[in-house]
């Protein structure tokens, strides 16, 4: 049974997004959970819509940089000027001053520009000249890159990286929802007709709920085993962060709470395990000579580390 909120939430987004429910379910997760999200897709595959169906539906605070070579540290984190009027120096805030944030096109822009992200992200907040601000709560990045033409652009760092709770991808609709798409591009666009289903006090409710969903000893031991596990594997050169491992909890708890559950159980992590660790390693120099795909690694993994048996509270 899928949580009210959350199912009222799912069903306003995909009046815009047709055919990717899946998709539009992580991102809840992710957002519930309080991380961000890379989108890591070709043009006009609906990237853009997507984020901005989800500011209109949860009744955000939304903006959007597309980034290119020539955008500053100060367009995303906001800079200090002079008012003549009053003698003083005035914060003018940056575009990430939302609650949710549109990158769109990340790679594009200078690595300067993007480090300027990871305050913002990880600690919620932005310093300039010294003064921290404080971003509105709740607060989401959506980055986009393009995977393919990556000639003269700054690809992410890894710790860039791991700062993204989950890494996902919406692909190309099947045919029977391309028709579909083609029928709403004759007429206004999908997003126009969205309206907020859930207030940002309401989501802040719900993050407070996931962070309460009951997480039984051994699913904590089971998440450490396979973060541990991705370390030693001999086709895996860099292997999940403890931060990795503690995303993957988060997010697993959101999963829990969509799904109408107040308790985790083995099926929430596994679910989530590739989008949240597969942005995160590094194959090995062999792996990679050998074409292995990244997920290949992972998948063992998740085959060999066993699920705990929990009580009957999970059955």
């Amino acid at each position: 049974m899928i949580h009210p909120k959350a199912l009222s939430v799912i069903a306003e987004v995909r009046k815009a997004i047709v055919g990717k429910d899946a998709v539009i379910c992580k991102i809840l997760m992710a957002m519930l959970a309080g991380g961000h999200i890379l989108l890591e897709d070709s043009p006009g595959v609906g990237k853009t819509t997507l984020a901005l169906a989800f500011s209109k539906a949860l009744g955000l605070s939304y903006q959007r940089v597309q980034f290119t070579p020539e955008v500053t540290p100060a367009d995303v984190v906001g800079f200090s000027f002079y008012n003549r009027s009053t003698g003083e120096f005035e914060y003018r805030p940056g575009a990430v001053l939302c609650n949710l944030f549109l990158a769109d096109e990340i790679n594009r822009t200078s690595a300067k520009t993007q480090s300027a992200l990871l305050e913002a992200m990880e600690e919620g907040q932005v310093t300039v000249d010294g003064i921290s601000h404080r971003i509105p709560r709740p607060f989401t990045v959506i980055a986009t890159q393009n995977p393919l033409g990556s000639a003269g652009t700054h690809l992410l760092p890894e710790s860039q990286l791991d700062r993204f709770m989950l890494r996902l991808s919406i692909g190309y609709p099947d045919l029977e929802h391309e028709i579909q798409i083609l029928k709403q591009a004759s007429g206004e666009r999908p997003t126009d007709s969205l309206h907020p289903v859930l207030s940002a006090d309401e989501l802040k409710a719900l993050c407070r709920e996931t962070e309460q969903v009951y997480v039984a000893p051994e699913l904590y031991q089971y998440i450490a085993q396979l973060t541990a596990a991705t370390r030693d594997h001999p086709q895996i050169r860099l292997g999940a962060s403890p931060r990795a491992g503690a995303a993957l909890l988060r997010v697993s708890r959101a999963c829990a709470l969509i799904n109408g559950r107040d308790y985790l159980v083995p099926a929430d992590v596994q679910a989530l395990f590739f989008q949240t660790m597969e942005h995160r390693l590094l194959l090995s120099f062999d792996a990679v000579s050998q074409g292995v795909p990244p997920k290949a690694p992972l998948m063992q993994v998740l085959r060999e580390v066993p699920a705990p048996r929990l009580l009957e509270k999970e059955r």
